[in-house]
C-alpha cells in the first residue's frame, strides 16, 4: 500500500500528527445514567421504573442490579421502534402508562428518559400531561433527565433524588425529623446509616432506600413491587425537617441538589458531608449528628472508634507502604481513599468514569493529605487504567468487580466495594460505611495482602 501512495501522489505519505486527538472509550468505568434512576425508584416504596426509550435499555440495566442485588427487577419501557425514533414516543408513553397502571397498580411511577429519546428532543413535560389527561388511574408521575452521553450512573443517581424532592416535596408543619440522602451505597450501608441516626433520636427519611426492596426476605409468591422504600408521603413531608444531611463530594459540584432544593425552597439546613468511609469522615458524620440533635455521641459508637484504631495500630506493618488503585463512583472512591491515607496505603492511581469536571478538586478538599504526585483521572476509562496500572507496580486494586480482569493479569488482589460486584455473592451488602464498615474494609485489606504474600512465596507460612 505504501509503495502504490508513493506512486499515486506527488508528495510522500507523512505520519499524521495525532497528539491533539482523543482516543475513544474502549472499556468504559461507569455505566449508564438511567441505570442511577432506576435504582434510586426501586428505593420509593410501591414505585415502578419507567424508561422512556428502546427495551434494550431496561434489559441492559435490568441486568446488572440483578447480577448485583440477586433479586428481581422490574422496569417497563415505551419499547421505541425505528417509526418511533423518528416521529415521537408519545402514544408509546400512554399505551405503557396504561399498562403499568393497570397491572402494577404503583404508588408512583419513576419516568427516565434514555438517549434516544433525549436525542429526538421528546417534551417529557408535555408527553406527562397528555398521559394524565388520557390515562385512567394514572398514579403521580416522577420524571428526570437521564441521557447517558450527558453523565454516569451516580449522575443519574443524584439527578434523580433532586426531582423527587423538587416534584413532590411541600410545604409542611415542622416535625424535627431528619432528611438523609445517602447516595449510591450498599443496602448494608443503608441499614447502617439509619441506625447511626436513629442512635441521635432522629425519626429519619432515608432518600432512597433500597435496603428491603433489593435485599429483602425470600418470597412465598413473586411481588412485582416488592415491600420497602421510601413512602411518598414521607418525601412529601421532607420539608419539615429539622436538617438535610447530603452525602457525596460530587454534589458540591452540581449547581442543583435535593438538599440545596430543600434549603432554598423550604429553609431545611443542609448539611453536605463526604461518605462517612474510614475514622475521620465517620467522626465529622457522628459530630453533625450531635451537633443537630443536641445530644452526645453513644458510647458504643465510640467503642466502635476505638477498636478500629487499635486494629490499625496492630496491622500497620501489613498495610503501610503498600500502593493501591482506586476506581469506581467518585463519591464512594473520595471516602476510600481518605480510608487507606489513614492506614498507611498510598494511592498511585485514583479513578472515576463520570466527567463531573470537579473530581481532582473534591477529592483533594476531602483528603488535604494526598500527596501531589497521586495521579487523578476523571472520565476514566479502564482501558488507560489497565496502562497506567503497568507503570505503577500497585500491591492492590479497590473497586468493583470490573477491575477483576486487571487484577488477574497483574497477579495481585482485588478488594471489592461500590457498584458492581457480580462475581461475589453478597456483593449487595458489602459495608462500607462508619467505623464498623472501615473495620470490615481493613480486615478485607490487610487479610488479602497477607493471603497474596502466602500465595506467591516460595516457602509460605502458617504463623504471622
Amino acid at each position: 500500500m505504501i509503495e502504490e501512495c508513493d506512486i499515486l501522489c506527488d508528495e510522500p505519505p507523512v505520519n499524521p500528527d495525532l497528539s491533539h486527538c482523543t482516543a475513544a472509550t474502549r472499556n468504559a468505568c461507569k455505566l449508564c445514567t438511567p441505570l442511577g434512576a432506576c435504582l434510586v425508584y426501586r428505593g420509593v416504596r410501591g414505585a415502578i421504573p419507567f424508561l422512556h426509550g428502546s427495551q434494550g435499555c431496561s434489559t441492559y440495566i435490568r441486568r446488572y442490579l440483578i447480577s448485583h442485588f440477586r433479586e428481581p427487577m422490574d422496569i417497563a419501557a415505551s419499547n421505541f421502534s425505528e417509526d418511533t425514533a423518528v416521529f415521537g414516543g408519545a402514544k408509546n408513553l400512554e399505551t405503557g402508562m396504561a399498562n403499568v397502571s393497570r397491572q402494577y397498580r404503583p404508588e408512583l411511577i419513576g419516568l427516565a428518559t434514555t438517549c434516544l429519546s433525549e436525542t429526538i428532543g421528546e417534551d417529557m413535560p408535555g408527553l406527562v400531561a397528555g398521559c394524565r389527561e388520557k390515562v385512567a388511574n394514572l398514579p403521580p408521575v416522577v420524571q428526570v433527565s437521564t441521557a447517558s452521553y450527558r453523565g454516569s450512573h451516580i449522575d443519574g443517581f443524584h439527578d434523580c433524588v433532586t426531582a423527587l424532592v423538587d416534584q413532590l416535596a411541600e410545604t409542611t408543619v415542622p416535625h424535627g425529623g431528619l432528611n438523609l440522602l445517602p447516595g449510591m451505597v450498599s443496602t448494608a450501608d443503608l441499614r447502617h446509616l439509619h441506625e447511626l441516626a436513629e442512635c441521635f433520636g432522629f425519626a429519619v427519611t432515608m432518600l432512597p432506600d433500597y435496603s428491603d426492596t433489593l435485599d429483602g426476605a425470600t418470597w412465598v409468591d413473586y411481588e412485582a413491587l416488592p415491600a420497602g422504600g421510601t413512602g411518598i408521603e414521607a418525601i412529601r413531608a421532607m420539608a419539615g425537617a429539622r436538617a438535610t444531611l447530603e452525602l457525596g463530594d460530587s454534589l458540591r459540584g452540581k449547581p442543583r441538589s435535593a438538599g440545596s432544593l430543600l434549603e432554598q425552597r423550604f429553609g431545611v439546613e443542609k448539611v453536605g458531608l463526604t461518605l462517612p468511609v474510614g475514622i475521620s469522615a465517620t467522626d465529622d458524620f457522628l459530630d453533625a449528628l450531635a451537633r443537630i440533635s443536641g445530644k452526645e455521641t453513644p458510647i458504643d459508637l465510640t467503642a466502635e472508634r476505638g477498636r478500629l484504631v487499635d486494629s490499625v495500630v496492630d496491622a500497620h506493618k501489613i498495610t503501610f507502604g503498600k500502593r493501591a488503585i482506586v476506581f469506581g463512583e467518585s463519591d464512594l472512591v473520595i471516602g476510600l481513599v481518605s480510608f487507606l491515607c489513614e492506614i498507611g496505603v498510598q494511592p498511585v492511581l485514583v479513578a472515576c468514569g463520570g466527567t463531573t469536571g470537579n473530581f481532582e478538586t473534591a477529592l483533594r478538599a476531602a483528603v488535604p493529605e494526598l500527596p501531589a504526585d497521586v495521579r487523578i483521572r476523571d472520565g476514566a476509562d479502564f482501558a488507560d487504567i489497565s496502562h497506567e496500572a503497568h507503570q505503577l507496580a500497585p500491591d492492590l486494586l479497590v473497586g468493583n468487580s470490573k477491575g477483576y480482569g486487571l487484577a488477574r493479569e497483574l497477579g495481585i488482589p482485588l478488594i471489592r466495594t461500590g457498584f458492581p460486584i457480580h462475581d461475589r455473592i453478597g456483593g449487595q451488602r458489602v459495608l462500607h460505611l462508619g467505623y464498623r464498615g472501615a473495620q470490615t474494609l481493613f480486615d478485607s485489606i490487610a487479610n488479602a495482602l497477607l493471603e497474596h504474600k502466602q500465595a506467591t512465596s516460595t516457602i509460605g507460612y502458617s504463623y504471622l
